[in-house]
Parts: structure tokens; sequence; C-alpha cells
């Protein structure tokens, strides 16, 4: 648990320079203020909802729900240096109930006494659990506190509902290219919290390949930039060193290409959460895509999930079950080479999984499409659950025992095939002219719509089985 001005006390303002020129890179160059943030225009630009609520100084409790690495916490930051309030700041996984009701206790008194209001700012609140979230509800309510939470998970499913209906909450984004390339320029310059002090000769294609791997994670591409610069640093001489009175980097510069930042940052790191938003999402775009008929779209998803070590097994589901809801009857194959990926895939496993994954899914984003069948089996359960239930017709029931002959079950039934055409008119449903199965024209479900139309014909003309359908001998 820590509180703001409290910390401020315990340094001199030279030991607190000191301390925090030790701190990360991405640490020093957290902002400071609202106009230093970068990023997140959708809810902190002109006239938009968080700046509106900062500006009028109404704000309310918040959630800020995102991937890590683009502003959460330095923006809780920036709203406890901008807002009068009194900050208070608490890591989930380290708090205690005891320590929330303590700062709920201080937060009370200050408001009696006429002085600050106070801002709770919870990290990784969804590690909170039931009890620790339920302790808040009613303070946060009653305004006695401000709560900002920040979380990597879901909040609609990681936080208490009554929790989320008190709370306004700001989904954040991966920062874009230009705002990575922005924040590096940024901390090469700065002076006094940046690497401004050393000479920089920053190349913008090692600024846009920084900007690129880190995949909209600040932390990371400020981290590379540091690890760039050390790096560079440390491969001086000790002479050189001895030259600058023991100021790094001073009179020399420092040179940061494209091969320096492919150095300091080996391999893109891919944002993946196996149980997460991005698991369904990802799981969504691909089968979106498999459906609209698009291959790119469905080999780039697939690869995005490959990447970020999703089980096969799960995808070689979803493929599947497109193939069958998507395609259905108007490419039968689909199912068939889906079925064989999900094999062939659980056989070899990766690398070469991939293989058979791929030749499935781009099969089945090219075939056909007819969701006839899986409509017909959705509307077929829905009358199962919702209507009378029907009964099988004597004709139709088994009589393959001895009572059953006796109790008329199947005594009148026609067997298709001895008849010419492998049909016969006789009444399979109770419920006459129930239509479930609707066959679309495409691929092959245009011959079986044809066909059935068909026998529907002769079904119609009520055609006598002796005219329509020859009996064999």
């Amino acid at each position: 648990m820590g509180e703001k001005e409290g910390d401020k006390t315990l340094f001199s303002k030279s030991e607190r320079a000191n301390i925090d020129s030790a701190s990360p890179l991405a640490v020093r160059m957290r902002p400071k203020k609202l106009n230093e943030f970068i990023g997140q225009r959708h809810f902190l630009g002109p006239d938009n909802l968080l700046t509106r609520m900062l500006e009028a100084d109404r704000l309310s409790s918040l959630i800020f729900y995102g991937p890590p690495g683009v502003g959460k916490t330095s923006l809780a930051a920036v709203i406890a240096n901008h807002t009068k309030a009194r900050f208070h700041y608490l890591s989930a996984p380290a708090a205690s109930v005891k320590d929330i009701r303590q700062i709920i206790e201080q937060a009370r008194d200050r408001l009696a006494a006429g002085r600050k209001r106070t801002v709770l700012f919870v990290d990784e609140i969804h590690r909170f659990n039931r009890a620790q979230q339920d302790v808040l509800l009613d303070d946060v309510e009653a305004g006695v506190l401000i709560l900002i939470g920040a979380t990597t998970e879901n909040p609609f499913f990681s936080v208490n509902s009554p929790l989320i209906s008190r709370s306004t909450v700001f989904r954040f984004e991966p920062l874009g290219k230009d705002d990575i390339v922005q924040l590096l320029e940024t901390a090469i310059g700065d002076t006094q919290r940046g690497l401004g002090k050393l000479d920089i000769e920053a190349e913008p294609k090692a600024l846009e390949f920084l900007a690129v791997m880190s995949d909209g994670d600040a932390r990371k591409a400020l981290t590379a930039l540091e690890v760039a610069v050390l790096s560079q640093m440390a491969r001086r001489t000790g002479a050189d060193r001895a030259d600058d009175g023991g100021r790094p980097g001073a009179g020399t510069s420092i040179k940061f290409n494209l091969d320096v930042a492919k150095e300091s940052i080996q391999q893109k790191t891919i944002d993946y959460d196996g149980t997460g938003d991005t698991h369904y999402d990802l799981a969504s775009a691909l089968q979106k895509s498999m459906r609209g008929s698009d291959p790119d779209a469905t080999v780039y998803w697939l690869a995005r999930m490959l990447a970020g070590g999703e089980d096969v097994r799960f995808i070689a589901r979803r493929i599947a079950v497109c193939a069958a809801e998507d395609v259905g009857n108007a490419d039968p194959m689909a199912t068939v080479l889906a079925a064989s990926a999900v094999q062939i895939s659980e056989f070899v496993g990766l690398p070469e999984a991939q293989l058979p994954l791929a030749q499935a899914a781009l099969y089945v984003a090219c075939a056909p499409k007819s969701n006839a069948a899986a409509s017909a089996i959705w509307k077929a359960t829905a009358d199962v659950r919702q209507e009378p239930t029907q009964r099988v017709p004597k004709h139709l029931k088994d009589s393959h025992y001895q009572a059953a002959k006796k109790a008329g079950f199947g005594v009148d039934y026609k067997y298709p095939h001895n008849y010419e055409g492998g049909f016969v008119a006789q009444q399979y449903l109770p419920a006459a002219g129930k239509k479930y199965y609707m066959p679309t024209e495409r691929g092959c479900e245009k011959n079986m719509k044809r066909y059935l139309q068909k026998l529907q014909t002769l079904i119609e003309k009520g055609v006598p089985v002796e005219d329509g359908a020859v009996e064999k001998d």
C-alpha cells in the first residue's frame, strides 16, 4: 500500500532524484501531465468523455481495461497529478481487506473534515476476490472515495457486476506505430527523464522497427531502446570513458541504427491470452472469415492463433464446426476435410499440424456456403423443446420383436427400395407440411433441392403408388 503525498516526505528532493534516476527508462518516461499522455484518443482526445470528466472535475470511479504497456497505470498517475484528491495505490495481489478498510476510513475522515477527496488506484483489480470487491461497493457508490481499477482481464467477467455498474469502463487499445515512434523520439530528446543528455543519432527505420516489434506496448519499446543505448555505451573502451571525465556517452555520439535495433529486441512478442478476450476474439475472427469466404483473412487469423500458442485441437474444432455449420451440404467434402484435419493435426503435432489446419481452413473459406443443414436442426430442436411432442407413427415403429406385429407396428410400412426410383409416398412426420430443411441453390445442395422438388411434385399430384412408383416383384 502506498500514499503518494506521504511518499514525498520520506526523502529530500535530491534523494528522490537519485532514486528516480535508477528507474528503468519506461518508468522514468511515464507522463506527468495530461498533455504528455500518448494514445487512447477515443476517450482522451478533445471533447471526449474522460477529458470532459477531468476538465469539469467530475471524476467518477473508473475501470481501465486493456493489454499491458498501453498506459493504464500511467494515466492513473496523471489523473492523480491533475486532481486535487489524495492518491492511494494498491496492488491487488498484495492487498488485504484490512488495507482497503484503512483507506476507506481515512477517506471518510477527510470528507468529514472538509478536506480533499480520495482516489484509490487498484492495479490488477481482477485479482481482488469477491469479498475484497464487495468491501468497496458502498463507499464507491456514496462517493467516499473514487476508485480507479486497472486490469488486463475483461472486467465484465472478472469484476463484480455491482462494482461495474458504479464505474465507467474505458477500454485501452494497443498504441499505434506512430504513437510508439513519438514516444521513442521524446525519450531520446528528454534531458531530465530520458536519454537527452546522451548524443544519440537514431535512424527513423530503427525507431519504426522497434515500434512494429513492440506491437503496441510502450514499455517494450522503451526497454528495447534503453537496452540498445546501454549496450552501445558498454562497447566503448575504458579509455574513451576516462577521457569523457567519467560521464557515460559524453563527447561521442551513439549510433542507433536498424542493426542495433534488431539486436535489442530479438523477437516480436505475440499478445495472446489463451483463456481471455484474445482467445475468443481470434477464434471468432477465424470462423467469421471462413464463413465470409475470405481466404486471406482466414489464414492470417489462423497464423495469429498458432503463433500465440493456441491449442491445435481447439483450432481444428473451430474449423470442423464452421465446415458443418456454414458450408454444410453445399460442399460435403468440407466436413470430410475438416475431420481429417482434426485427426492429422492431433497425430503429427506442431509445427507440421499447421499444414492440414491451413488446408482445411482455406477449403472451408473457398467452398460455397449454406447453413440450411444447421438451420434445420436448430428449428427441429426448438420444436422438440417448445411444441407438443410428436409420436412416432405406427408404421414407422420398430417391428423386430414378436409382440410388435400384434400391435400393428410396422405393418403398413412401405420399403422404398421395393419401388422404382427408390421412393414411395408415405407419412414420416405426424405434423403434415412441416418443413425444416430448405436447401439452397448453391453448390451440391442445388441438386438435393431439385431432387426433393421432384419428389414433392409426385406427392402433391397424389399419384397412386402403382402409377407413380412401381412396386418390384
